[in-house]
């Protein structure tokens, strides 16, 4: 069914990028289902070029979550999600505080986790806690550096998440669900008209329980209304919040004793519940608008404004002393704040020169960083009463009084210029060029010192590739693309670090035949300038040299038969440091990184009664790793094999009952760790059942 709009209306709707209204073409019904469908994946590559080219033309790997996926996985998390793309392994995640990933073995800013964006814009720097799914529409992975589009970022790729946005059809669903540790969760989805030109969306969700760790309880909600106002025939605006809180122990995990895991369970806490959770708040808002100005030319800008803050005490492992039992144990309170501000203004726009034709992006941004932490701490001296017996716990040990171990105030401002042009050279060659142009400001300030440091920095970061289509199903691509990352923080001597540099070359051939997409890609990234830990004083960094990536992945999704989903991912990974120092070694392996990972997940829907059902399952497998963030050892992550039975049962279009079941042979496991003391283990068996209603 169409829905009849004035030409400048629809113009509008189509035209608009999905960074500010996502589904909301859909909700319009401007066009029919196969087209909406069709402009879906054109609007699921906009995270990689801002513009709404198809992903078949893009010189890069691209690889889109989408909500029915995520659905089908009863994934919730962001790291549930990207545990299903090829290439992403979990790094350290800071005692559970935040989402931390590599892609292509590139973790992103140690400070504050990895790098992803909401609807474009940063969302990562400062302290968000672990971001939960309940208004996402879509996760896109895209592989490869953005610096050409996005300034800084990791040379492995980065992650654009897009929002639910309003529709102008009413609709309502409540998702309530219970688990294994006696989690519980609710959330809602409410969306609809206020007016003939104004729309409202609200997302919420509330999820609190125990956890397969000793003693820990997890609370975490999430608030999100959000806007879109047509304003006239020509101009849309829309406003979204973001409103998180997090509640949770500090939990370094368990450790290795003399080198050798599973000693210990992996529930052993070995912190202190005394110590009470640590608190994560961040409020973010952020306001689009678009402006058609003909057929051909629109103009678009944004501003994303983001307060947050984490606080609280912390126990955690410092020493395993000598008779492999006794643990001598720091204590920390922190209190970080920090207030993102940025702003862009983009016109995209479409013409030819003789027999090219020309899709081009020509954009400014910019923003400002302000980071505040303070940090007390303590470590008690060998026998003192905050040790802990690993094998025996006994909790209510007593650390002497804390003293002042950081107080940073630091400040960044960045501005960019840039510019892309995708060109269509002929039935079946495609190219896209680009390049950016940053200028960047740091002022880190040492309180207790009473010492401060500036330095200012530029970059330019240019893209090129070439696509082949050898027939509509197949495409063939290259690029090369350099980038930049300035580097956070101070040295132990109050110096400022230098900006790492990289460089990036990448083949790939994707398949797309409607109902099946797939990507093959191999890459050779070079990154300088990278910091590591300070092994002197672990609450500082040290440059480290050069770091190199190259590898192979696969990623496939779609429907192989009648009524069968899958999602397949494979990733040969070779990640090491080309040029080390006496910190990290030449040839050492990132930590955390497999040389080989996969996943599959697939699920059969068919007829029962008189409704719909699913049954399906999955396994991600995750070679050895590298164990210490810090130094070069022969600490290892042993792999792991994990097992997911997937079922679901709608007896009617409003209702829909699904049983999950992670790690269903209860493997013991490591996700991920920092050193021998802190290593993060893996879930156990979690069911978990929810039921999700459409009014």
């Amino acid at each position: 069914m169409l829905l009849s709009l004035p030409r400048p209306m629809a113009l509008l709707l189509a035209a608009a990028s999905p960074l500010a209204l996502a589904d909301g073409l859909a909700a319009h019904d401007v066009v029919t289902v196969s087209a909406e469908r069709q402009h879906y994946r054109s609007l699921s590559a906009t995270g990689a070029t801002k513009t709404d080219a198809l992903l078949m033309d893009l010189p890069q790997s691209v690889r889109v979550l989408t909500s029915d996926l995520l659905r089908d996985a009863g994934v919730t998390t962001l790291a549930g999600a990207l545990d299903l793309a090829s290439s992403i392994a979990r790094q350290s995640p800071l005692g559970g505080l935040w989402d931390s990933y590599a892609m292509r073995g590139f973790t992103g800013d140690p400070n504050f986790g990895s790098d992803y964006m909401v609807n474009g814009f940063s969302s990562s720097r400062g302290y968000n806690g672990m971001r939960d799914g309940g208004n996402t529409q879509a996760v896109e992975v895209l592989k490869g550096p953005a610096s050409a589009l996005y300034g800084r970022g990791e040379p492995g790729g980065t992650v654009n998440i897009t929002t639910k946005k309003p529709k102008f059809a009413s609709a309502y669903s409540a998702d309530l669900s219970f688990g294994s540790f006696q989690t519980r969760r609710a959330a809602i989805d409410l969306t609809g008209p206020l007016s003939d030109s104004f729309a409202y969306r609200l997302n919420a969700a509330q999820e609190e329980g125990h956890s397969f760790r000793d003693t820990l309880r997890v609370e975490r909600s999430l608030f999100s209304p959000s806007f879109l106002w047509l304003v006239g025939e020509h101009t849309s605006v829309s406003y979204e919040i973001e409103a998180v809180r997090q509640r949770a122990p500090f939990d370094r995990g368990v450790l290795a004793v003399h080198g050798q895991l599973g000693l210990i369970p992996v529930s052993r806490f070995l912190g202190e519940p005394d110590d009470g959770p640590m608190t994560v708040k961040s409020l973010g808002q952020q306001l689009f608008i678009h402006h058609v100005l003909s057929n051909d030319w629109t103009v678009q800008a944004g501003v994303s404004y983001r307060d947050s803050e984490l606080s609280g005490y912390s126990t955690e492992a410092n020493k395993l002393l000598a008779d492999g039992r006794t643990l001598n144990r720091q204590r920390r309170h922190r209190d970080f704040s920090a207030t993102d501000v940025s702003a862009r203004l983009e016109m995209l726009g479409k013409f030819r020169t003789g027999t090219l034709a020309h899709e081009v992006l020509a954009g400014v941004d910019a923003y400002r960083f302000d980071d505040h932490r303070v940090q007390l701490r303590r470590n008690p001296t060998a026998g003192s009463a905050y040790a802990i017996d690993i094998f025996a716990p006994v909790y209510g040990g007593k650390a002497a009084a804390l003293a002042l171990s950081i107080d940073t105030q630091e400040g960044q401002k960045a501005r960019g210029l840039y510019v892309q042009d995708q060109l269509a050279l002929g039935a079946q060659w495609k190219a896209l060029v680009g390049v950016r142009h940053d200028s960047y400001t740091q002022d880190v300030t040492n309180n207790r010192l009473n010492a401060s440091n500036r330095q200012s920095l530029s970059a330019t970061s240019p893209r090129a590739g070439l696509v082949y289509q050898p027939t509509t199903a197949w495409s063939l691509y290259a690029s090369v693309a350099r980038g930049f990352r300035p580097n956070s923080g101070i040295s132990i001597d109050n110096q400022a670090f230098p900006a790492e540099r990289s460089r990036s070359y990448e083949l790939g051939a994707k398949l797309e035949t409607g109902k099946l997409t797939g990507t093959v890609a191999v890459y050779d990234i070079g990154k300088s300038n990278v910091l590591t830990t300070n092994p002197a004083n672990t609450d500082f960094a040290i440059a480290a040299g050069e770091v190199g990536s190259r590898g192979l992945e696969l990623d496939v999704s779609g429907e192989v038969a009648r009524g069968l989903r899958v999602s397949a991912a494979y990733a040969y990974t070779n990640a090491t440091v080309t040029r080390g120092d006496n910190t990290i070694l030449t040839g050492s392996r990132f930590a955390n990184v497999p040389r080989h990972s996969a996943n599959l997940l697939a699920t059969q829907q068919f007829a029962l009664g008189t409704g719909t059902a699913s049954v399906g399952g999955g396994v991600q497998y995750m070679g050895e790793r590298q164990g210490d963030v810090a130094v070069s050892s022969s600490f290892t992550l042993p792999a792991y094999t994990t097992a997911r039975l997937l079922a679901s049962y709608s007896p009617n279009a409003k209702l829909r009952l699904a049983l999950n079941v992670e790690n269903m042979f209860n493997r013991s496991y490591y996700a991920s760790s920092y050193s021998q003391l802190w290593v993060a283990p893996g879930s156990e068996r979690t069911l978990t059942l929810n039921a999700h209603y459409r009014f």
